[in-house]
């Protein structure tokens, strides 16, 4: 091979080279976006964390759509036009997701809060969920087996100080002896194991969390009726997506037209999860 042909060949291999890198991420960077703004043209990717807990996705198999959070990502991705067949899944840890930079994913959900801290590296979309409050038990203590609000009012219930969860003990549930008033939820916790207090009330996430990873016995009695205030939870986009403007607009049709609503009912509010006290 003559000494031109290795040369046309080294040059060939190097643009197919440097192709590779600005189309595949070669640094370990994730790809640049389509033209549409898409990861992938004709793909709708969407990330969540690893694992994804019940009961935001059911089993840790979103590509289900089983669980609030799978459940809300597919309604999505059929107002953006995406078949279910469409959707790719990938998966992040929290702190990946909301960290500057090139994303791997044109939306991810796992219970991001929107905070203005938080915006200043990500997009958010509108929010497609307000976390609520909750009351939490354990198996042992005499409120177990309340099921509304007026039958809560005898017992002990507790908060962290200087929380909306603390405001709804006060005015919604109005406890006979008072609320009891904790600095942080970790000593509200420790109260309740040891029989300080019947019950607590945590925000909706903290609920499923405490009860599925920390309390022996620990007990979902139900949400409270919503009153605002919560923390919002919205989609995660790269700042500056290009899709931002989209997902939110699908996320609005989805909140107007009662979908969001529905599927917080079912996943959210089941007599299985943290049925809704009246």
């Amino acid at each position: 091979m003559t000494r031109r042909t290795l040369t046309a060949v080294a040059l060939a291999a190097a643009a197919a080279l440097a192709l590779a890198g600005c189309t595949a991420g070669g640094d370990g960077q994730a790809a640049g976006p389509s033209a549409e703004g898409y990861v992938t043209d004709g793909k709708l990717t969407i990330g969540t964390g690893q694992p994804a807990y019940f009961p935001w996705v059911i089993d840790d198999a979103p590509e289900s759509g089983e669980g609030f959070e799978s459940a809300v990502a597919y309604a999505v991705a059929d107002e953006l036009g995406f078949t279910k067949d469409d959707v790719v899944w990938v998966r992040s840890t929290f702190e990946q997701a909301i960290a500057p930079g090139p994303k791997d994913f044109d939306f991810n959900l796992q219970q991001f809060s929107i905070t203005d801290e938080r915006k200043q590296a990500v997009d958010f979309s509108s929010p497609y969920y307000e976390t609520t409050q909750v009351v939490v038990t354990v198996d042992a203590s005499p409120a177990a087996g309340a099921t509304t609000i007026a039958e809560l009012k005898p017992f002990k219930i507790g908060a962290q100080t200087g929380t909306t969860s603390l405001t709804a003990v006060e005015q919604t549930i109005a406890p006979e002896g008072g609320a009891q008033i904790f600095n942080t939820n970790d000593d509200a916790k420790l109260a309740l194991q040891s029989g300080t207090v019947d019950a607590i009330v945590v925000d909706l996430p903290t609920a499923f969390y405490l009860t599925g990873a920390e309390l022996d016995g620990g007990k979902i009695i139900g949400q409270l009726p919503s009153t605002g205030g919560g923390d919002q939870f919205g989609l995660v986009l790269a700042k500056d997506s290009p899709l931002t403007e989209k997902v939110t607009a699908a996320v609005d049709a989805l909140r107007e037209n009662g979908t969001l609503d529905e599927l917080a009912a079912k996943w959210l509010g089941g007599d299985d999860t943290a049925p809704v006290l009246k």
